[in-house]
């Protein structure tokens, strides 16, 4: 049977993403692990490779098209022995998103209808929950007489709930024992036992809406540009920068943020890493140290000194990890991403900033892989490049602390009562008041500072 190339979800956030490149065409053969696509998400363009192989058949969307939803097919392949004519037998898509009726409480799997990789289930992700809290509960999977979950094709699923079959009366004959629309089909024929109606959920009273002193998106900027008679230029948010504007929205609206500073003499870092890179240098060693190669290590050894920074929000509950896995800010064009550096407590600076330079052209280039820029515990935002003094960073859920760091510069300092000039960085530590306190932030900027005014002691 045909085979339905399917909209894959790459994060565990997207909903929808964008086609914006076909590397095949009708007729082309592919096998498994073959680029088949290259498809925008809200982090990155990834590339897609095929699950199945088989011959094109036909491209249901055309390259360049915008928000094409998850599990939406997108192209058909052809099995060994079809031909143009077994178009027509592919599974019919969705014809709705995940949620609606059909194909709530199943996952299409690559044996009936996808030859791209499996969506994943939605994270709970601020804003998601939200949306969802006043939602009538979604009812449970089918099981069958056993208890276990029965599985069918969302075809299927809806026929069946037109027709009020039960499905946990049926006998799949797709692959693996999955219930297709054949099944269906010959069970209504032969008169197969009804669904049971669900429980319906207990009503809930209605709480008038709150008011609100201003529109949820603001002032309408065109409207008023508009009126005022003002030039500009209108672009369209891709994927990302929505992805962008609506996460720290929910970060700065939902999450109790407050910040702490400190300033801390750089010297010592300028010194050590210049003998370092001259080291490497005259011993032919293939890595040139960075002063943010530093920073990443000093994170990652005052998280293990204060592990109540490396933590995270989970609702009713504080998740602390166990290893310091830091997301690093790159900028790309059109928007922002965080690589990253996974147990840097365990890596040395070399090794840092080899991963580094790595993720960030990589992250440049579009070529990063999800779990490469997902599962950070603590996010560092370095602006010291672009001249910037000091700032104060948007904490990036659920994560609890972001450290913002600025440009280092020579300043008057007092030492010893004496005046003098000394490199000094400032930086600020936004932290998540639900989950870590004022002396625990303060704790660890103490512990960085230390190990940045004397390198040494992270080479050990």
């Amino acid at each position: 049977m045909p085979v339905n190339i399917l909209m894959p979800a790459l994060s565990p956030t997207m909903t929808e993403g964008n086609l914006a490149k076909w590397h095949v065409k009708p007729g082309d053969t592919v096998s498994s692990g073959d680029v088949v696509a290259e498809i925008e998400t809200d982090k990155a363009t990834m590339e897609v490779e095929a699950v199945d192989e088989g011959t094109v058949g036909k491209i249901l969307v055309e390259e360049g098209t915008e928000g094409v939803p998850v599990n939406q097919a997108i192209a058909i392949l052809l099995q060994e022995g079809e031909s143009e004519a077994d178009l027509d037998k592919a599974p019919e898509p969705p014809a709705a998103p995940a949620g609606d009726d059909g194909g709530s409480d199943t996952q299409p799997d690559a044996s009936e209808g996808s030859s791209a990789p499996a969506p994943q289930q939605a994270s709970s992700a601020p804003g998601t929950q939200a949306s969802l809290e006043n939602a009538p509960p979604a009812p449970p999977a089918p099981k069958d007489a056993s208890g276990n979950r029965v599985f069918a094709s969302p075809l299927a699923r809806r026929m069946a709930k037109q027709a009020g079959l039960d499905l946990a009366s049926l006998k799949g004959t797709g692959p693996h024992g999955r219930i297709v629309r054949a099944d269906v089909e010959q069970a209504i024929e032969r008169g197969a036992p009804a669904q049971q109606p669900a429980a319906q959920p207990q009503a809930q009273k209605q709480q008038p809406a709150p008011q609100q002193s201003a529109p949820a998106q603001g002032v309408d900027a065109k409207a008023s540009a508009d009126s005022l008679g003002m030039a500009y230029e209108e672009v369209p948010l891709n994927n990302m920068r929505k992805t962008i504007a609506k996460r720290l929205s929910e970060s700065k609206q939902t999450v109790p943020h407050f910040y702490l500073s400190v300033d801390v003499e750089m010297d010592a870092v300028f010194k050590v890493r210049k003998e370092l890179n001259d080291r490497a240098q005259a011993r032919g060693e293939d890595y040139k140290l960075s002063v943010n190669d530093f920073i990443i290590r000093a994170c990652a050894l005052a998280l293990k000194k204060v592990p109540q920074a490396n933590a995270a929000f989970n609702g009713a509950s504080a998740l602390f990890f166990e290893h310091a896995d830091i997301s690093v800010a790159v900028a790309i064009e059109g928007g922002l991403i965080t690589p990253v550096i996974k147990q840097a407590e365990t890596k040395g600076l070399a090794t840092i900033s080899t991963e580094m330079k790595d993720l960030a052209k990589r992250a440049r280039d579009g070529k990063l892989k999800p779990e490469e820029y997902q599962g950070g515990t603590f996010s560092l935002s370095n602006l010291g490049m672009f001249g910037i003094t000091n700032f104060q960073a948007i904490i990036n859920p659920p994560q609890a602390c972001i450290l913002a760091v600025g440009k280092s510069e020579q300043r008057p300092v007092v030492k010893d009562g004496a005046l003098s000039v000394a490199t000094m960085m400032s930086c600020t530590l936004s932290v998540d008041h639900r989950v870590v306190d004022g002396a625990i932030g303060a704790n660890f900027l103490s512990e960085l500072q230390k190990l940045l005014e004397d390198p040494m002691s992270m080479l050990l």
